[in-house]
């Protein structure tokens, strides 16, 4: 099995500058991501996501934003120290782009990086399975998320 790349595609049934948002504006992201996400959605701003409880069992993971190109792409590194720059190496590379696709849109996801930071075999792969079960769970969640937010006939 490659560990290099986790790749994931879903149709989603809106507009492709609707599921921009969902993808790249906190507010949005953490209705079907983390429970929080602070970061500006500008190239090179930096922030967090939590998941859980930062005070208990939970984890603040840093975020860089890396491209913001409305309606077609977004992407941030993310995994890094918080006190490292983001850079080959030491993070992980979220890419989501955005294709016109009859009346919705193709997302398509993209997570690189793995191999890159170092790894021994097993931590390799032990990262790669969990960010893989991880994208299997919360991609699902965009879908049924901004059908909430477009209008039904």
């Amino acid at each position: 099995m490659e560990l290099g790349t986790i790749e994931r595609e879903l149709y989603i049934e809106a507009a492709p500058e609707i599921v921009f948002d969902v993808v790249s504006k906190p507010e949005h992201v953490q209705q079907w991501w983390p429970d929080e996400a602070r970061y500006e959605a500008v190239v090179g701003a930096e922030g967090e996501i939590l998941f859980g409880d930062p005070d208990g069992e939970g984890k603040v993971v840093a975020l860089t934003v890396v491209e913001v190109e409305p309606p077609t792409r977004f992407s941030f590194r993310w995994t890094h120290a918080a006190d490292e720059v983001a850079a080959t190496g030491n993070s992980l590379l979220v890419t989501i782009d955005l294709v016109p696709q009859g009346a919705g849109t193709l997302l398509r996801f993209s997570e690189t990086g793995f191999r890159e930071r170092g790894w021994e075999a097993a931590v390799l792969e032990e990262w790669y399975r969990d960010h893989s079960r991880g994208w299997d769970h919360f991609l699902p969640r965009i879908a049924p998320y901004v059908a909430t937010l477009v209008e039904q006939p």
